[in-house]
């Protein structure tokens, strides 16, 4: 290669000082490029970005997360409306009169003469006790008082005879007679209640009805050896029918004979009207339960025994405002409820009549028309909140 095919940027390195050190050729930038595709498609970059930025500010400034969110609740409308204060509670049909029938001797039973269901008036014989040994008993009192019957018509003879010999005999003599006549009555009267008292044990081997009434219960068989203590049978009166239950002594200073009272028998559906005939003055200490007695307004037929639910009215007022128990919060002061105004949930006290069931009566605090939080589980006072009603 000539020097003239050396390009001209290329300096002779004979003549060059730093002929020595390498170098890079030099490269000149071309000229921008103003207009085309390449551009349309930066353009459209900067456009898109420029709008998603304020679409993000504009949802953002809408929802604004860095405010206080509403939570949303459940409220309805404080509205008077009647009311009736109900206190459920379950019992069982019982007879109002009913009585265990026992022996009041002991022995073998010879016969029992009545079963389960039976219906007996009063004084019926229900079953007897093998007599034979009480029998022999009032027969030796029966011949005890023949001997003092004798030995008193002896001494009455006697004494007869000192006083028809009255001028020949001592007065001792007729005294003694006396005495011995006295001493006679005395015996005689001693051996007859010996006899009254054998026949009325011997009696009471015969076992009868106390009253009118319906074999309840039969626990004796003939054959059986019973016991003073040995309850032989329940006989009860099914004429009157009641039901017995028993009251949680938190309520029972409420309960007053005469309430009205709604009753259903276990496996009914129909509803009877009854009252309150006896609440006891007395709370068992072992239970803390008030015995209350129940009666129907009307005869009814059923079983002792018997499941029955019984809703005893308490309370009835024409115009009352209640809430919900869930609603009930904790204020400052007891007992409030949150009330929604303005977008807000207010802790407001309240005095309600604290009752076993869904819905409490207030009696301060609360006004027709107040929307009411359901449930204020989780609200603090003031919180923001959206009404949704139930």
């Amino acid at each position: 290669m000539t020097r003239s095919d050396i390009p001209s940027t290329v300096k002779d390195s004979s003549a060059d000082p730093d002929a020595g050190t390498a170098r890079l050729p030099v490269v000149r930038p071309g000229p921008v490029e103003t207009s085309g595709p390449a551009l349309r498609r930066a353009r459209l970059w900067w456009w898109g970005g420029g709008v998603g930025l304020i679409a993000a500010l504009g949802v953002a400034l809408f929802l604004q997360p860095w405010a206080q969110q509403a939570t949303p609740v459940a409220i309805e409308i404080a509205e008077l409306a009647r009311v009736t204060r109900v206190l459920a509670v379950n019992g069982r049909m019982a007879a109002r009169h009913s009585v265990e029938v026992r022996s009041l001797v002991g022995g073998p039973l010879t016969v029992v003469l009545v079963e389960e269901g039976d219906v007996v008036p009063s004084g019926a014989v229900l079953a007897r006790i093998d007599p034979a040994t009480q029998q022999a008993v009032v027969r030796q009192a029966v011949a005890g008082l023949d001997a003092a019957l004798v030995a008193q018509d002896q001494a009455r003879v006697a004494l007869a005879r000192a006083e028809g010999l009255a001028g020949t005999v001592p007065q001792t003599a007729i005294d003694d007679a006396t005495t011995a006549v006295q001493r006679a009555a005395q015996e005689v009267a001693r051996t007859t209640a010996l006899v009254d008292q054998a026949r009325i044990q011997l009696e009471r081997h015969t076992i009868r009805a106390p009253m009118a009434g319906t074999v309840l219960t039969l626990n004796a068989d003939a054959g059986q050896n019973v016991e003073p203590a040995t309850v032989l049978l329940t006989l009860a009166d099914m004429s009157h029918l009641v039901v017995e239950t028993d009251v949680d002594e938190t309520y029972a200073t409420q309960i007053r004979p005469g309430m009205p009272v709604v009753l259903q028998l276990a496996g009914e559906k129909r509803l009877r009207d009854g009252r309150v005939d006896f609440a006891s003055q007395h709370v068992d200490a072992a239970t803390g339960g008030l015995a209350v007695r129940l009666v129907f307004n009307e005869e009814v037929t059923a079983p002792v025994g018997l499941s029955v639910t019984a809703n005893i009215i308490v309370d009835s007022r024409d115009a009352a405002l209640t809430v919900p128990r869930t609603a009930l919060a904790l204020g400052g002061e007891g007992t409030a409820v949150f009330v929604v105004k303005d977008g807000r949930a207010m802790l407001r006290p309240v005095s309600v009549i604290d009752w076993p069931a869904a819905r409490l009566i207030v009696t301060q605090g609360l006004t027709p028309g107040e929307a009411v939080v359901v449930d204020g589980v989780g609200l603090g006072d003031g919180q923001a909140v959206r009404a949704e009603a139930r």
